[in-house]
């Protein structure tokens, strides 16, 4: 009697502790990403991207489920997460010496049995590093110093990425620094003053030490549309996928650019692409409506921290996913530039998949400090008001 009382009271804090109504919203753009890669994938591979995406998965809600349950308030400790910081900061500097090459980038360690990315590692580390500056500085917040402080905990890691190079995760890391400054409260005219001086000096560099080759190159990966044939091929490809999907799309396992092998990498940088061409205009609102409401929840999450770090965390991470489905969608649109940008829970890959659902699984454990009590008050006191 007593072991059964236990156990109901187990459950009871796993509802509790989750939130489910984020969990059923992921799983469609999981299953939908599992669908995709499963249709255009030759009989000859036996589904290979879709049998080793299902081991990730699996183990990504694993990660997430017990991660919700660990006590993560050692994280508030600067002393942990400076070291935190340095660690993946020391293993980003490791791979010029120790790294794959892939596609031109040296972004990976290859262990044989599986690939490792440590700048999904860096995303998440840099959510927490700035979670826990800016929670500490609310009053004092407006004075622009804190810009520049901020800033050196973000440039560390994207010139590290930058020399890879991998352009995408570089964006992606300035992104979460810019997203994470302009919610903080930080004085928006100082900001504008940063940027103004960033853009002064890009002009300098443009117009007296930019080699012709070098503009060539800047010009190529801004609009890759303009050389079809050589750097912009992978942007056309997409593109010409994406709008021959129209309204409802091909079917499943009608997407010729995927299954005919024009569509570069459909499973992992332009599985969005191969999507849309399958299921068209209508699906693909869908799967944005669906990634809307995964940032709702999330935000959501937020607002339920009990004190400054929390809900700066949980803010974090929701820039962390917006950055990445506004980059690879862009991309995958033409919009913006090729980068190599997973998009989450569809791409393959399990790099990105651990470090998005172990940012999450914090999130959820960081739900069990919250207390409705000061709730109000701390919202009005990280708000200003």
């Amino acid at each position: 009697m007593i072991e059964k009382i236990q156990i109901v009271d187990i459950l009871k804090k796993i509802f509790r502790r989750i939130d489910w109504l984020l969990v059923s919203f992921i799983l469609p753009i999981i299953i939908a990403g599992l669908f995709t890669m499963k249709s255009f994938t030759p009989l000859e591979d036996s589904g290979i991207f879709f049998d080793k995406q299902i081991i990730w998965v699996s183990l990504g809600f694993i990660i997430f489920f017990v991660f919700s349950f660990i006590d993560f308030r050692f994280l508030k400790r600067t002393d942990v997460l400076v070291f935190i910081y340095l660690s993946t900061s020391l293993i980003l500097l490791a791979l010029f010496a120790f790294g794959q090459a892939s596609y031109g980038a040296k972004s990976w360690f290859n262990f044989n049995i599986f690939s490792f990315q440590p700048v999904d590692m860096m995303k998440l580390v840099l959510v927490l590093i700035l979670a826990k500056y800016f929670s500490r500085r609310h009053v004092e917040i407006r004075d622009i110093k804190h810009i520049f402080i901020s800033g050196f905990y973000a440039f560390i890691p994207f010139m590290l990425v930058l020399f890879q190079p991998d352009f995408g995760s570089a964006m992606i890391i300035f992104f979460i620094w810019l997203g994470m400054v302009l919610v903080s409260g930080i004085s928006k005219t100082h900001l504008f003053v940063v940027f103004i001086s960033i853009v002064a000096l890009f002009a300098l560099f443009w117009f007296f030490i930019f080699a012709p080759y070098q503009k060539a190159r800047i010009f190529n990966f801004i609009y890759p549309l303009t050389d079809i044939h050589g750097t912009g091929y992978n942007a056309f490809q997409s593109t010409i996928a994406v709008g021959s999907g129209e309204i409802v799309g091909k079917g499943l396992g009608f997407g010729t650019q995927s299954r005919l092998k024009f569509l570069p990498q459909p499973q992992a940088d332009f599985v969005f692409a191969a999507y849309a061409e399958e299921w068209g205009l209508v699906g693909s609102i869908l799967i944005l409506l669906l990634y809307a409401l995964v940032i709702w929840r999330i935000l959501h999450s937020a607002t339920l921290g009990a004190y400054n770090f929390e809900i700066l965390f949980g803010m974090g991470i929701a820039i962390f996913f917006m950055s990445h489905i506004l980059v690879n969608i862009g991309m995958n649109l033409g919009l913006m530039p090729i980068t190599g940008i997973p998009l989450p829970f569809m791409s393959y890959g399990g790099s990105h998949l651990i470090f998005e659902f172990t940012g999450l699984g914090i999130l959820m454990s960081m739900k069990k400090d919250a207390r409705a009590v000061n709730r109000d008050d701390t919202k009005n006191e990280f708000l200003g008001i």
